[in-house]
């Protein structure tokens, strides 16, 4: 079937990966792979199979051969790619790149007859639609229509979209996450749907109603350096405590500003305490991530940042989406996912995009009320716990791009990107960044803010027993808490010697006892 076919291909590998099973791809990993569009393929591909049910996993979805598109050589090429279109649009739901890349491709007079296929179907309405939007230029010769129901260009029971408006000319509802300068689209994983049903934002409430409201305050003051050091730690970085702890006053007033060009240079201006050998702003020049060859001096990229003459749409378009998501009912971890790592990804900064990326996220939550007023969710510090699993998300996105991505090696040993990258950048798939993200959310609930909070509440018991019974002072009582967490809830033998001598060993006895007894073996 497949040597009479535009697009299926049963060959058992497909751009160096191997199907799960013997089968045709279909859907858009078939349009990419036959047109040779220059886009990654799908982090979840299609494929039909004659021998195997429908089933699923990490990266592939196999389905029977009664969901086999129309493909052969009595129809024509683009009847085959319409009703792929169809086929991926129903199962896989939307790729802004595939459509971006398919109107770069094809001429007007392919489009024309594209979106004149079952010209009142639905399906046809979304295609159309998308062709127009993504690239802001209607398709000459292509009429409004009137006269039918309005249908929405995201599936949401497939992806997550907004409330949306409508657009008369083709009669859909533009549910789409974001503008046609910047657009991540997440899919709905079983994973994100467990996470959406725990309602974390309740649960952080219950388990603080009773703590006292000074014990919250400090617990927040000190996860707030925690989450300052740890955004450090994660760039490579072992900061000054002064750097550290003015980053981390700037992390607690995330939400109160509004997002613009001006705040995120504010932020970079807080970021970078030394500029001479920073050029701050929006970058003048190619930017990577990655090494230097210790020989040669030539870049090794991990990630290639947008070209800098792309960053002023780009940040524009991560800005107007950041309100849109802030003023839509989307999940508050949803929209920080896709701002958040959106930034990140566009690099636009030379220097501060990862701390940046890290504040945005708090900025969201903020914004979008997830946690009470004065709470911060310490996110940094959890990914700092998570860092492998926090790599494999920024190289899911990354690694696929750079093979898409030409570049030369400039004279100062930097990057400069000579093809057009601007739609890796506006339109990306951020599901596995939201998945991360909410584990991330889940474990800061769960773990890391109930263990300071109980942490300080053994702590203020301990103090209290120390004065009460040795009237022992604040500091005093502070070191040697310290040394107590560094041996197991014992004094060595130095301690006993030195800073404690004036304890007797019965003495010593009884307060490793109440500290184990408090704060447990």
């Amino acid at each position: 079937m497949a040597n009479s076919a535009y697009f299926l291909d049963d060959a058992p590998v497909i751009q160096g990966i191997a199907k799960p099973c013997p089968g045709w791809i279909v859907g858009y990993t078939a349009v990419i792979e036959k047109l040779k569009l220059q886009i990654p393929l799908p982090l979840m591909k299609a494929m039909v199979s004659e021998k195997y049910r429908n089933a699923k996993d990490e990266s592939w979805l196999v389905f029977s051969a009664a969901y086999l598109p129309q493909d052969h050589a009595s129809i024509s090429k683009i009847q085959a790619l319409y009703n792929h279109l169809v086929f991926a649009l129903k199962y896989e739901g939307v790729n802004l790149l595939v459509f971006a890349k398919l109107r770069e491709q094809l001429s007007n007079e392919e489009l024309l007859a594209l979106v004149n296929i079952e010209p009142l179907g639905q399906y046809s309405r979304r295609i159309w639609f998308l062709l127009e939007w993504v690239s802001g230029k209607p398709i000459v010769g292509k009429s409004d229509i009137n006269k039918k129901s309005y249908v929405p260009v995201v599936d949401s029971k497939l992806q997550f979209a907004v409330a949306g408006i409508k657009s008369p000319r083709h009669l859909v509802l533009n549910n789409l996450p974001g503008t046609n300068q910047f657009c991540a689209l997440i899919r709905k994983t079983e994973k994100i749907e467990q996470h959406l049903s725990k309602s974390y934002e309740e649960e952080n409430r219950k388990k603080l109603a009773g703590i006292r409201k000074d014990i919250i305050q400090r617990a927040s003051a000190f996860l707030l350096l925690k989450d300052s050091k740890a955004s450090f730690t994660i760039e490579g970085e072992s900061p000054k405590s002064k750097r550290a702890a003015r980053w981390g006053i700037a992390i607690g007033q995330a939400g109160l500003n509004d997002l613009s060009k001006e705040e995120l240079i504010r932020l970079q201006q807080l970021v970078i305490e030394n500029t001479r050998f920073v050029q701050m702003g929006l970058r003048k020049k190619g930017g990577f991530v990655g090494e230097h060859d210790r020989v040669s001096g030539e870049p090794i990229p991990d990630h290639i940042s947008a070209k800098y003459e792309d960053l002023d749409d780009l940040v524009d378009g991560l800005i107007d989406v950041n309100q849109m998501l802030i003023k839509d009912d989307i999940h508050a971890v949803l929209a920080a996912a896709v701002i958040a790592f959106g930034f990140v990804f566009i690099h636009p900064f030379e220097d501060g995009n990862g701390r940046i990326h890290r504040y945005l996220i708090h900025h969201i939550l903020a914004k979008k009320q997830f946690a009470d007023q004065g709470i911060i969710f310490p996110v940094s510090s959890s990914i700092l716990d998570h860092i492998i699993d926090y790599q494999k998300v920024l190289e899911s996105y990354s690694k696929p791009l750079l093979d898409l991505i030409e570049w030369v090696e400039t004279k100062d040993h930097n990057v400069e990107v000579t093809n057009v990258t601007k739609d890796y950048y506006r339109f990306f798939d951020a599901t596995k960044q939201a998945e991360f993200l909410f584990d991330c959310v889940a474990d800061t609930i769960k773990n890391i803010v109930p263990q300071e909070i109980n942490y300080l509440t053994n702590y203020d018991a301990f103090k209290a027993y120390m004065e009460e019974e040795f009237e022992m002072p604040d500091k005093i009582i502070s070191v040697l808490v310290r040394f107590l967490e560094q041996n197991q809830g014992k004094l060595s033998k130095r301690a006993k010697e030195k800073e404690f001598r004036m304890l007797t060993e019965r003495e010593v006895k009884r307060i490793e006892t109440t500290y184990t007894e408090i704060f447990g073996s």
